[in-house]
């Protein structure tokens, strides 16, 4: 029996009973129901509204669905500083905006905070579309922000925001750019939610590439072991890992060069799919490529999370290691290559 009949199946039974509303919500949260599975658990809470334990299990359950990157993003000061920088540029007291992906709604304050006049943001789990209109009331701008528990490609332009925004902001860029899916966000707001000449904060991202080495590669591969070579074990080795831009271990051993760079209007066609530059070494060990971002707020604002000692960052440096580490001199030629399919990046070096 599938997972839905299941359901529909238990549900009559557990009315009334919030521990079995809360196990048919974890169900459905396993058919990808998160609307419904929310639903549920805000039922068994107020159906115990003094049971601890119903408490604490509904809100494990709300909380596997909130990425934990959102504890960190907000605390990252340069990148808020940029932000809060181009939303007061752009803001203007008639100024309409729409703010895709609500997280704590903290961008949207902002915009308000700047002057505008109304600010709508949509959120597709509803569980942090609940907490960001709570937050949102908590620090006065109910009167001006309104937050939508869609995913941004069911927005009606004029039921969800009453005509067209003349600016977007978004914070759907991941470590590689692309991993939020931002430029169909952006194109399909540009086309259906957008005036024609709205500003859209940010205005582009690169992606940022230099050789480096990792003094743990070693860790991740397989050399001799007890007398045996195991090095064809290293096939499986992780094609790409996260490090923190401060991290010591991560060492750049060339000059940087932007490998794609996309234009976040929605308005203009995508980077090229495939791409090589030609970084060169300062010399010495190169495991790997490092990847990064740089993010253009608008003409004035840059932010990027270049690595390097003591550096903080919400993002991570990706680094993808080469096929065997090399020993560089001063100069020496290095080519990075890379390719995207829009949604994801893919990034090597010989």
């Amino acid at each position: 029996m599938e997972l839905k009949s299941i359901i529909a199946a238990l549900l009559p039974a557990a009315e009334g009973k919030p521990g079995a509303l809360l196990h048919i919500a974890r169900l459905m949260r396993q058919d990808g129901d998160s609307e419904r599975a929310f639903a549920l658990c805000r039922k068994a809470l107020a159906l115990a509204p003094a049971d601890v334990d119903v408490a604490r299990a509904a809100n494990r359950l709300l909380a596997d669905g909130v990425p934990k990157w959102h504890f960190s993003i907000v605390r990252d000061e340069a990148r808020n500083a940029a932000y809060d920088a181009a939303l007061r540029r752009a803001v203007r007291p008639t100024s309409r905006v729409l703010d895709i992906g609500s997280g704590t709604g903290l961008l949207s304050m902002m915009a308000a905070r700047a002057g505008a006049a109304e600010v709508i943001t949509c959120e597709m789990n509803p569980a942090i579309a609940d907490a960001a209109a709570e937050v949102v009331a908590r620090n006065g701008f109910a009167d001006r922000i309104r937050v939508v528990p869609k995913h941004s490609d069911a927005l009606d332009v004029d039921a969800d925001l009453g005509g067209r925004a003349d600016i977007l902001v978004s914070e759907i860029v991941s470590n590689n750019v692309l991993g939020q899916h931002v430029l169909a966000a952006h194109e399909r707001a540009a086309r259906a939610l957008l005036t024609p000449d709205a500003r859209v904060i940010p205005a582009r991202a690169q992606v940022r590439v230099a050789p480096a080495d990792d003094t743990r590669d070693g860790e991740m591969r397989m050399g001799e072991v007890d007398g045996f070579d195991l090095t064809p074990f290293n096939r499986f080795v992780t094609r790409v890992r996260g490090i923190a831009v401060g991290e010591k271990r991560l060492q750049l051993r060339g000059e940087a060069e932007t490998l794609f760079d996309f234009n976040l209007s929605g308005r203009s066609a995508a980077a090229p799919a495939q791409a090589s530059v030609t970084c060169r070494s300062h010399g010495g060990r190169v495991s790997g490529i490092a990847q990064w971002i740089a993010i253009d707020l608008d003409e004035e604002t840059r932010y990027e999370n270049r690595p390097e000692p003591g550096a903080g960052s919400c993002w991570a440096v990706l680094f993808y290691p080469l096929a065997q580490p090399i020993d560089t001199v001063a100069g020496q030629e290095i080519r990075v290559h890379g390719s995207h399919d829009r949604r994801t990046i893919s990034v090597w070096g010989d």
